[in-house]
């Protein structure tokens, strides 16, 4: 459990053009974690792809009868629930006709005493927000992240007004027999507010407004998260969207 008091709020959303949500989030409070997924697939397959990356992780995380209380036994829990995850979704990709081809991306957070352990994979992103500096904690598993670190170009809005797509993953889960997930750790402070989202949200609305938007983090953080989600449906929701916050208080 947390030294700190923490409050969590969470929603999806299938946005204004998809037929269907193909995210999938949960947010386990007494357990402090929190995992979003981005299926990848199309119609059932992606749906069915987030689905079974959040329960294998949930699951995998769960095991046993204790939580880790150390990051180094925390992040080790967060390696297996991932390969766990990956497995799952590969394994119904070779079993099942329509799952064919299908993945995901997550993102996935555990809070104990006064840090938090993520793992990622994709571009589903982790952002901190502290004491008005907003972070992406993250870094997109994608082709145009990856042309970026390349130096092929200075910045992602570069990239893309050249005509890279930005939907290009690298990384996705199920997408092979093994994965390679980032990870990383944070300690907590007072006042933190931590964003997991997808890209339904970021494809939609830059840094500067989402930060804009949790700098009003003194309101009902799940009011907050459905002004998140009305943001990135008024600027066109062309894509699912999924949010969830985590503050320390």
């Amino acid at each position: 459990m947390s030294s700190h008091r923490m409050e969590y709020a969470w929603r999806t959303d299938r946005g204004r053009i998809r037929a269907a949500n193909e995210d999938a989030v949960a947010v386990f409070p007494e357990s402090g974690l929190v995992i979003v997924a981005d299926g990848i697939g199309g119609a059932s397959a992606g749906d069915a792809a987030s689905n079974l990356a959040v329960r294998a992780v949930s699951e995998r995380f769960h095991i046993g009868n204790t939580l880790p209380a150390d990051q180094r036994v925390a992040r080790r829990r967060a390696q297996e629930a991932v390969g766990a995850a990956n497995r799952a979704i590969w394994e119904s990709a070779q079993t099942t006709e329509h799952h064919a081809g299908m993945g995901t991306t997550l993102v996935m957070g555990y809070v104990c005493s006064d840090w938090l352990v993520f793992a990622y994979v994709g571009d589903s992103r982790l952002y901190r927000l502290r004491d008005g500096d907003f972070v992406q904690l993250t870094r997109d598993h994608s082709l145009i992240q990856e042309v970026v670190d390349r130096g092929f170009f200075s910045t992602i809005e570069d990239a893309q007004h050249y005509g890279i797509n930005r939907n290009i993953l690298t990384r996705g889960l199920g997408t092979g027999r093994s994965v390679a997930a980032d990870f990383g750790e944070e300690d907590l402070r007072p006042g933190d507010l931590y964003l997991f989202c997808t890209d339904g949200l970021t494809g939609m609305v830059d840094d500067r407004n989402i930060r804009g938007m949790l700098l009003r983090a003194d309101e009902n953080l799940d009011l907050l998260t459905r002004s998140l989600v009305e943001l990135a449906c008024d600027a066109g929701g062309l894509d699912n969207i999924t949010v969830a916050l985590l503050r320390v208080s």
